[in-house]
């Protein structure tokens, strides 16, 4: 068969961003304490220390929202897209986005995450967001959780792990279809649903001092159920009130290749690659692998269900299945093998790879593989919705040339394309940090993945003016073509 030198028309080219790290106005028009809101920035911790910077003690927690002393907390300011939306969604129309993903900041529309009524001006704000997208015609792809649960839910309940978040969740996403089910027919569920093992505070309000003692991994696994549970509802809600609608889960796609052939190493690295895939099995198939059930039977994690759970899971499966790529590591069972960071997790060197100034190896062939695996495995259509390279840009007289950025980019989308020609089905791609915004892991404005840069540094100074980089224009040239342009 002839290989197609573009994309499948249709294909929806965009960019992401998330609430927490772009909105800021953190206590504005209503807006409650977000679980991000507590989380600072560490200037004296190493940026491959990515476990030192998600740690957060009840104490941590208390002090951040004693006193007057904002700018250590740099989501509380994000680069202010609650107020520079419009400028900012004409910019990527300019580039010709046709997808932007997007959440919505949960405590905007809950303050608490059981209030009486929903904040009309947190719904009028997403509103008016949605309805900029449409005129500018690009789709939004909306997240419902993306590390933004009302810290008042991880104060009351310590936060998934009791069963009335659910009912708040399940209470909060159905506002939000009523309110848009005529602007936006693309959903997420959650955000990275695995990341609740690694950093279960900013991820589902899990704080381990809440946990009775020994009880922590217990906890986490009942908060994920109870994540299980809640997007099998409301996708049931949201294809019963938006016709047309597709709801997604969100993957963190952690590819793992074994660090020798040693068949130790390959065992490890098996198990490790499954444990990835748990959490899409569940939403995918509807029922919890006997592979994972076994390993909680050994050790000795006993979720509680409701009778009607298993029945949830398995009626209200997703319509696609959406995840994050950005580097690959390797397994091995060596007690001496150099261990580095990547998306907030730790993974063998791979010798033939090289890495970000934060640790993370470059592999677009990785990305393939991971295409042809999840494609394999689920068959159904896959959406690629972050991917991208964090980096320190210079202004040099008002211009940014980052080459190497376009270089990262371009491997990908030829890998991306190369899957598609060997039969995956990919709906779209959007570049994650599409604009410059607050990092998810160190909290820093240095880490800039954007086509466009914003005039911040990591305390706040600075105009917040946006400046187009040299990859806005090449990206836009992508677009344009339909990928069949990546020089």
């Amino acid at each position: 068969m002839e290989q197609s030198l573009s994309f499948p028309r249709g294909f929806l080219w965009g960019g992401a961003i998330a609430a927490n790290q772009a909105e800021g106005a953190w206590n504005v028009d209503g807006k409650g304490p977000s679980v991000a809101d507590a989380v600072a920035w560490k200037p004296n911790l190493s940026v491959k220390d990515y476990r030192g910077h998600m740690a957060l003690t009840d104490e941590n927690i208390r002090d951040a929202f004693e006193g007057n002393h904002d700018a250590r907390y740099p989501k509380r300011r994000g680069i202010d897209f609650y107020h520079h939306y419009k400028d900012d969604i004409a910019l990527f129309a300019e580039m010709g986005f046709k997808v932007l993903r997007v959440s919505i900041a949960w405590s905007r529309i809950f303050p608490t995450g059981e209030d009486a009524a929903p904040n009309e001006a947190g719904l009028q704000f997403y509103e008016e967001m949605f309805r900029e997208l449409r005129r500018r015609h690009i789709e939004p792809l909306v997240t419902l959780s993306h590390y933004e649960m009302p810290l008042a839910l991880s104060e009351k309940y310590n936060g998934w792990v009791h069963r009335n978040v659910v009912d708040a969740f399940v209470r909060f996403s159905n506002v939000c279809f009523d309110r848009y089910k005529d602007l936006v027919r693309y959903w997420l569920t959650f955000n990275e649903i695995d990341s609740i093992h690694r950093h279960p505070f900013t991820t589902a309000g899990i704080r381990e001092e809440k946990s009775a003692p020994g009880q922590a991994k217990q906890d986490i696994y009942q908060g994920l159920h109870h994540q299980f549970v809640a997007s099998a509802l409301v996708t049931r809600d949201c294809h019963a009130k938006i016709p047309g609608s597709q709801v997604g889960c969100m993957l963190t796609k952690l590819t793992t290749y074994p660090h020798s052939c040693r068949p130790e190493d390959v065992e490890a690295t098996l198990k490790k690659n499954l444990e990835n895939y748990f959490y899409a099995d569940v939403q995918v198939f509807g029922d919890y692998p006997p592979l994972i059930l076994r390993d909680l039977e050994r050790q000795n994690i006993h979720i509680e269900m409701h009778p009607d759970d298993r029945r949830i899971l398995k009626e209200h499966t997703v319509d696609f299945v959406s995840f994050s790529y950005y580097m690959s590591m390797t397994e091995s069972t060596q007690p001496d093998a150099e261990r580095i960071p990547g998306n907030t997790v730790l993974g063998v060197k791979n010798p033939y790879l090289p890495a970000s100034e934060w640790g993370w190896q470059i592999d677009p062939l990785g990305l393939k593989i991971s295409l042809l695996e999840l494609y394999d495995r689920y068959r159904k259509p896959l959406f690629i919705v972050e991917n991208g390279l964090g980096a320190k840009d210079v202004v040099e007289n008002g211009k940014i040339h980052d080459s190497y950025r376009i270089d990262y980019f371009r491997a990908h989308f030829e890998q991306t394309l190369a899957a598609i020609n060997e039969g995956v089905e990919v709906m779209g791609f959007t570049t994650w940090g599409c604009i410059d915004i607050i990092s998810a892991g160190t909290s820093q404005m240095s880490k800039r993945y954007g086509f466009i840069y914003v005039d911040q540094d990591d305390e706040g100074n600075g105009t917040l003016k946006r400046l187009k980089k040299d990859s806005f224009w090449w990206y836009q040239k992508v677009i344009a073509s339909n990928g069949a342009d990546l020089s």
